[in-house]
């Protein structure tokens, strides 16, 4: 098993464009116009288009409508937020790990735009809850994911992966620990991503899912440039693309899948009206196969090839910078201002 050697602070024998994406040699001096790969310029100015902060959400129509959700949608709302912020804290650290071993030092900077992107998604979730429940309650939802057990599980499933690339840093672990990332990123997160763009179809916590939809589009993003990262690495090691990597892939998705739609019975289940448990499983199952496919996969389910759940794709494939989205009746928005904002709540 070939170990992983970190990137280098500064090697003035060694050119600013990598000779390779891992293991390589590099000054580790940026200049965007003397990159390894064409592609990461264009991710770079993507996700620094892609800024913003919680700040810029006004919470007030939530904060009332908070209690007139139902006692099981209020349940939901609080411990989805909470597994949310459990993940993103885990993919913070992650980010920074993998940065590490990136020879490049153009992706070493798109693992660090990745990082402060999680920790901005992570504020999001501290500031919904501040503005709709005591801190007591906060506190609760933080650390619901110590106790339940599907959680439990769930969650393990993804961070024992992690920690195999953080004890031995092999290029087979890192390619294994890319496979759970996109699954955190591409997968774990959907069920829960379903659950408030459903809220906001029916005039419920617009603003919440107006933040989600921010963190939709940033994950997206995370997601294809762990693709390219996944990709690249096989191009220059092809003797890694093994039958055993391949299935190893399409039995963890498979095994993901089962967990999210576990997960998904435990904490929406047939209670939420508008979210039938029949059509998330399915577009769990949908949402599998095509991240699967993404990384090379074969699909771990038949069929399963469109989505079922069609409405979605307007609060998911949005581009909220050139569109007129928060003038949707579904969807209001307004930025926060010294005259609504929220310290004034």
């Amino acid at each position: 098993m070939t170990i992983l050697k970190k990137r280098e602070l500064l090697d003035s024998e060694s050119p600013n464009k990598s000779t390779s994406i891992i293991n390589g040699r590099s000054s580790n001096v940026l200049n965007w116009d003397d990159v390894r790969f064409s592609w990461a310029y264009p991710k770079y100015k993507r996700m620094l288009g892609n800024f913003w902060t919680p700040f810029e959400i006004n919470m007030s129509k939530d904060i009332n409508q908070f209690e007139t959700l139902s006692l099981k949608e209020q349940d939901t709302f609080l411990k989805v937020i909470g597994l949310l912020a459990l993940l993103d804290s885990v993919q913070t650290d992650y980010a920074g790990k993998v940065a590490d071993f990136l020879t490049d030092s153009s992706l070493n900077a798109l693992m660090i735009i990745l990082a402060q992107q999680e920790v901005i998604h992570n504020h999001s979730y501290s500031y919904v809850l501040s503005s709709i429940v005591p801190k007591q309650k906060q506190d609760e939802v933080f650390n619901y994911w110590k106790t339940e057990p599907v959680l439990k599980e769930r969650n393990a499933f993804v961070v024992n992966g992690y920690k195999d690339f953080a004890k031995a840093p092999t290029i087979e672990n890192l390619l294994k620990s890319i496979i759970y990332d996109v699954i955190l990123e591409g997968l774990f997160f959907y069920s829960g991503f379903a659950f408030f763009y459903n809220l906001a179809r029916n005039q419920k916590m617009v603003a919440t899912s107006t933040m989600i939809n921010y963190i939709n589009r940033d994950e997206q993003l995370h997601v294809g440039l762990f693709e390219k990262i996944f990709k690249e690495i096989l191009a220059e090691y092809p003797s890694y693309q093994t039958g055993e990597l391949m299935e190893f892939g399409r039995k963890t998705f498979l095994k993901a899948a089962n967990l999210e739609i576990e997960w998904a019975r435990e904490i929406i289940g047939d209670e939420i009206d508008g979210l039938l448990m029949t059509e998330l499983e399915s577009y769990i199952k949908f949402m599998a196969n095509k991240r699967a496919k993404q990384l090379g996969f074969e699909p771990p389910f038949e069929g399963y090839q469109t989505n079922p759940l069609k409405w979605i794709i307007a609060y998911q494939e949005v581009d909220l910078g050139k569109t007129d989205f928060f003038e949707q009746k579904s969807r209001q928005y307004t930025k926060t201002t010294d005259v609504n904002g929220f310290d004034d709540l």
